[in-house]
């Protein structure tokens, strides 16, 4: 994300937009109550007219033979276009990205393969775009058709109306996945697809569109499966995960997307304390925050839609200020980050600063897992531990009993779920798990481990 994104923490309060400062919408005047879209304009022609023209008892008059006009023609229903979409997430949190895309109005989602399928007009795919704090993309469908042969992607792409969209001059990536496709070679796929692309652009403008594979203006998903070849708009550009806060990462960084979506596993309520003992760079805690706040986590980034043609920059705006307004003043619990590493705490009270938190909304604090007290008598504990190539750095092997030995005494009555590739870890935390969930951190094979930590059902490790 470019600096320009990025703006300070402000006393003034605890979320602080920079794009609120950013000028006033264009104001609309009320629409008029008629159910056919042409007839509103030629009324409303109609009255600008009569007013500055022909005073009001015109304007009477004519507002009668605009009504005579209407009963005399067939009323049309104008439908905005609705889009087959998919909108990918990782693994593991498909049924809880479905649940979320429900929750926002796309009552048709269905859960798929790393992802969800849903419909929606542009207007949808843009609020989706907006609010989806799981998805990684939303992609529109724009082509779809069985293919026997390489060649037949070139014309299923330079059959599709890409001039709607972008142009020659825009710049233009593509990109190609496949699953059980008997394809010889993805590279040579991709290149029929983009050929088809810039060839059906050249003929209709004179010029082929530029390739950027770094920050392209446009970019489309070829998918391929079995004998079938589906190319996709990809609305968001930057990957959704990429909010625009985190610039500094530590090590082992959790995406965005996927520490909200353990936030969603693991049923933390935006009421209750939340905990988080490896906090690192603070990417669940400030996931959370922006949760229980109601930021919408697409608030003050940009989005791929934004460059292509016929962009409406108002009606956006419009629907982001709609969504500023619900953003709520403060939390109503507390949440609190530790972590050895003083690094990573300096790491997340930036990245927390860059989120529009102020300080009061997380207290990061230097401290050891072992040895912490809780901040209520109930809550989460939401946690990604050092596992893997991170453990070679941690010198005690006794972590996770001594880490449970605190849990068990000074956490009882609160929730504990720890992402993890080590599963043996309750094993080692003499802990028996009530849900493991399936879970994948980038390339690592994960679980979310879900525990109730019970005084009474535990003994000291």
């Amino acid at each position: 994300m470019d600096d320009q994104y990025i703006a300070p923490a402000t006393p003034a309060g605890r979320f602080y937009d920079p794009f609120e400062d950013d000028g006033p919408a264009p104001e609309f005047a009320p629409e008029p109550d008629y159910d056919d879209a042409a007839d509103a304009s030629h009324a409303s022609a109609g009255r600008h007219d009569d007013a500055h023209d022909h005073g009001h008892d015109h304007d009477h008059r004519d507002r009668e033979s605009v009504a005579d006009v209407r009963s005399r023609r067939p009323r049309e229903t104008r439908q905005a276009e609705i889009f087959k979409v998919f909108a990918p997430c990782p693994q593991g949190l498909e049924e809880a990205l479905t649940a979320e895309m429900q929750a926002l109005g796309y009552e048709d989602a269905q859960a798929g393969r790393a992802g969800c399928s849903f419909t929606a007009d542009w207007s949808g795919v843009q609020r989706a775009n907006l609010y989806s704090r799981l998805a990684t993309r939303i992609l529109v469908q724009v082509a779809h058709a069985e293919i026997s042969h390489e060649d037949d992607i070139l014309d299923l792409a330079r059959d599709t109306p890409w001039e709607r969209w972008f142009g020659a001059e825009q710049t233009l990536r593509v990109d190609t996945s496949a699953i059980k496709s008997p394809v010889q070679s993805l590279q040579y796929c991709n290149l029929r697809a983009k050929d088809g692309i810039c060839d059906r652009l050249r003929e209709l403008e004179g010029e082929r569109p530029s390739i950027d594979t770094v920050r392209p203006d446009a970019r489309v998903h070829l998918f391929l499966t079995g004998h079938t070849a589906t190319l996709y708009l990809d609305t968001s550009g930057e990957s959704l995960f990429k909010r625009g806060w985190r610039l500094d990462k530590g090590e082992a960084p959790l995406r965005e997307n996927l520490a909200a979506g353990m936030l969603a596993l693991a049923g933390w309520d935006p009421a209750a304390p939340l905990l988080d003992p490896f906090c690192g760079s603070g990417t669940i805690l400030i996931e959370a925050a922006w949760i229980a706040l109601g930021v919408p986590p697409g608030i003050s980034r940009p989005f791929g839609f934004e460059r292509l043609r016929d962009h409406d920059a108002y009606r956006w705006r419009d629907l982001k200020d709609d969504a500023r307004s619900r953003i709520l003043p403060q939390l109503d619990a507390p949440l609190v980050g530790y972590d050895l590493d003083p690094q990573a705490v300096e790491f997340a009270r930036n990245n927390a600063e860059r989120a529009w938190l102020t300080a009061d909304s997380i207290r990061f604090e230097v401290g050891d897992a072992r040895q912490i007290e809780a901040p209520a008598d109930h809550g989460w504990i939401v946690t990604n531990p050092p596992y893997g190539e991170r453990m070679l750095t941690e010198p005690d092997a006794d972590l996770w009993r001594d880490w449970a030995t605190c849990l068990k005494r000074n956490f009882a009555g609160w929730q504990l779920h720890v992402i993890t590739s080590d599963m043996t870890l309750p094993n080692q935390m003499r802990l028996k798990p009530k849900r493991r969930v399936p879970l994948h951190n980038g390339a690592l094979d994960c679980r979310l481990f879900g525990f109730e930590l019970v005084a009474a059902g535990y003994r000291d490790a």
